[in-house]
């Protein structure tokens, strides 16, 4: 018997994790050297092990079948699904790509942010450009407290409307190259 969920599929994430996204941070714990990336291989190595009859077979189906793939043995990679097949599921997709929602962004307390947005070009995704963006002394303070400077916090928070998350990753984007 095996685990009900989606296990292949979570496991299979974990090789493009691995080979794709860098370490940002690395640390020690009794002389044995982590990265930031260490908490997610233990999570997920409490998942696999959770129920570990049922649960290894699926994990480490997920893990062959995306190596296979990343691999590209027995050329899958050049698979496509017949054009009627594609166009079907294209015109089942919700939401429909056509015309995004175009709602306030909203801020990490919940609030509605007191500027407005509008878009400026169609581009996929919607490129959202804030108007008179006065950046949160609390966002400001928690960049500065992840280590990034102050000025670069602000720059990169006007940048993206006040969203903390977008602004992280630009930093370490930046931070990166």
């Amino acid at each position: 018997m095996l685990t009900s969920g989606p296990y292949g599929l979570i496991f299979a994430s974990f090789i493009p994790f691995y080979f794709d996204i860098p370490a940002s941070t690395w640390f020690r714990i009794f002389g044995v050297r982590f990265s930031n990336k260490s908490f997610i291989y233990l999570a997920g190595l409490q998942l696999l092990l959770s129920s570990w009859k049922r649960s290894l077979l699926p994990g480490i189906c997920g893990i062959l079948a995306c190596s296979l793939y990343r691999l590209n043995v027995f050329r899958i990679r050049r698979a496509k699904f017949p054009e009627f097949i594609a166009s079907f599921f294209s015109r089942l997709s919700w939401p429909s790509m056509e015309n995004p929602p175009t709602t306030p962004a909203r801020n990490l307390a919940g609030n509605a942010p007191s500027y407005t947005t509008h878009q400026v070009e169609r581009t996929y995704p919607p490129t959202v450009v804030p108007s008179a963006v006065v950046p949160s002394e609390d966002s400001v303070a928690t960049l500065v407290s992840m280590g990034f400077d102050q000025n670069s916090a602000r720059q990169a928070l006007v940048h993206v409307g006040n969203e903390i998350n977008a602004a992280t990753n630009i930093l370490l984007e930046v931070q990166s190259h």
